[in-house]
Formats: structure tokens, C-alpha cells, sequence
């Protein structure tokens, strides 16, 4: 929200919070993460998107006008979250100091990762359980109640264990819901075991009460192997589309008429979502690192 209060997170390629990181966010503001690994800053009171720098990695952020953001709204949160992953809840009343808000899960305390008066982002805490939970989220002067589904996706190594040059399938299994989810899945060591259609996999699962889904894979050398697996979120088109019209001044300007036309379908063919990711995706392909870039990653997450 312009002008007001909000808490960023900075994580590590471990996934952990790291303190004592030094986040530039434009116009010669700059925060340093504690000792959680977060900071609290101002937004910016003009404008419509944030821009936060650090170690080599940026990312983008709406920033929605003050006027009329504190209308009360319903609460809201993704139907379904995963056990390891970062999730949003967006309502009235929230505060941009992290710390002032809490979510329980089951009666269990979340972490507060990120917040604004309008969102928080927030993290199941390790007691957290597969299958439907019931949410409290509370901030000063107010108090909801919400329920999702948690799950948590668990890896099958081919068994037999395969040796180099042979194939098989791994399997991901999922616990907490019968509902068809789509997942993506990271290989995080390709040069051990490869994925044949490349290293980022977009799977749906059966569904069901052996809710599972696999994918084919070839040993490349012996040794130990990682993946990473997490949910698909809904697509959000209409974030999409401001990113893209933020992303329209800084594009080449060979570029600029796709950009904005791929934030018109987005506005009046939202179904579309998926066509223009693909898109997207091969323009971010060619694309230096840049703010540029990190405008369409942003739009590209969001679909």
C-alpha cells in the first residue's frame, strides 16, 4: 500500500532466513535484514510497482494507491498450500509490521514471513499437518477465521536404484488431498540424474486416495540427487497484466507492441493465461538480467 508500512524477507538458496542483507529498493532507499531475515520499510508513495535489489537477485511488487485500500474485503488464501512453501492471505486490517500480525494452523503458530496493511505472506510452522486446516489470523483490533487444505508432496526414487545411463521413473506422491493438483518439479542436480524434457517439469496428479504423478528420468552419474517440488498457484491475470504494462517503457522497442498485447488478452481474454506465459517465457529466455526482466518474471510468476 503507498506510503505505508510493509515487511520484506530475504531467503537464502537454502531456503532459510538471511540476516544481515542489504536490500536496495530504489530512490536511494536501502533496508537491512535482522536477525530473522527481515526488515521493515516504507512503501514507496508514489507509483505502481517496487522494485527490491540485493546479492544479485531482484524482484517486483505492486504497490496499490492508499485511497480506498482499507475497504473492509473478504479474506483470502489458496485453496490448497503445501507443508514447505510460502503462502498469501490477503484482508482488511492487516499490518505492514510482520511481527504485528499472527497465524495459527490448527492451533499451531505460522511464520509471518512478509506483510502489508493488505497481505501477508506466511510459512506453515514444522507441526503442520496434510489435510484440511482451519486458520486464525489476527492483528490489532481484529481477528478471522479461514480453512484450506495443506499437502505435502514426497519423492520415490526409481527402486531399484538406476545406474548411469539407465532410465526410470520417479514419483511424487501426494498427502493431504484426493483433488488433481498441478505441480512443478525442479531438478536441482542435473549432473546425476537428468530430466529428458528438461529440468523444470509441469506435472498434474491423478488425484484420487493414490493421488500420485511421475516423470521419466536418466541416471547421469552415481551419486546423491535433489529435486524440488511446489504447487501451481492460480493464475492471477490481472497482477500479470500490470506487470506488463509496467514492463512496456523498458522493452526494446522491437518488443513493446507484444508486451502490450499480451496485456489486452490478458485483460479481455484472462482464459488466456496460459498462452501468454509460453510467450513470456521465450521473451524472458532471450532477455539480459535487468529491471526489465524482473518486470516479466513477475508477470510470469503470476500466471
Amino acid at each position: 500500500m503507498a506510503g505505508h508500512p510493509a515487511t520484506l524477507a530475504v531467503l537464502g538458496v537454502d531456503g532459510k532466513l538471511a540476516p544481515d542483507v542489504t536490500v536496495d529498493l530504489g530512490n536511494g532507499q536501502s533496508v537491512t535484514t535482522d536477525r530473522t531475515g527481515r526488515a521493515l520499510f516504507t512503501a514507496p508513495p508514489t507509483g505502481d510497482y517496487l522494485l527490491a535489489k540485493a546479492s544479485g537477485a531482484s524482484v517486483a511488487a505492486l504497490v496499490d494507491p492508499a485511497a480506498g485500500a482499507s475497504e473492509p474485503h473478504a479474506t483470502a488464501l489458496p485453496a490448497v498450500v503445501s507443508v514447505r512453501d510460502r503462502f498469501w492471505i490477503c484482508g482488511a486490517g492487516l499490518r505492514g509490521d510482520a511481527d504485528a500480525n499472527s497465524v495459527t494452523i490448527n492451533g499451531q503458530p505460522a511464520i509471518v514471513l512478509a506483510a502489508s496493511p493488505i497481505c501477508l505472506v506466511a510459512l506453515p510452522g514444522p507441526k503442520a499437518e496434510p489435510g484440511r486446516a482451519s486458520l486464525s489470523i489476527e492483528a490489532p483490533g481484529v481477528k478471522w477465521s479461514a480453512t484450506t487444505t495443506i499437502v505435502s508432496l514426497e519423492f520415490e526414487a526409481p527402486n531399484p536404484a538406476l545406474k548411469p545411463g539407465q532410465k526410470g521413473q520417479l514419483k511424487i506422491h501426494v498427502r493431504g488431498s484426493n483433488q488433481k493438483l498441478g505441480i512443478v518439479v525442479q531438478n536441482q542436480t542435473p549432473d546425476v540424474l537428468r530430466f529428458p524434457r528438461g529440468d523444470l517439469q509441469a506435472l498434474l496428479t491423478s488425484g484420487g486416495a493414490e493421488n500420485v504423478t511421475g516423470l521419466r528420468v536418466q541416471a547421469v552419474t552415481s551419486g546423491d540427487f535433489s529435486f524440488r517440488a511446489r504447487l501451481v498457484p492460480a493464475a492471477d491475470a490481472a497482477a500479470a497484466e500490470r506487470y506488463l504494462l509496467a514492463a512496456e517503457p523498458l522493452a526494446p522497442k522491437e518488443l513493446q507492441r507484444e508486451i502490450l498485447d499480451m496485456a489486452d488478452r490478458l485483460e479481455h481474454h484472462p482464459r488466456n493465461a496460459q498462452t501468454v506465459r509460453a510467450r513470456l517465457q521465450k521473451i524472458v529466455r532471450n532477455t539480459m538480467t535487468g529491471d526489465f526482466r524482473t518486470l516479466l518474471e513477475a508477470a510470469q510468476s503470476a500466471l
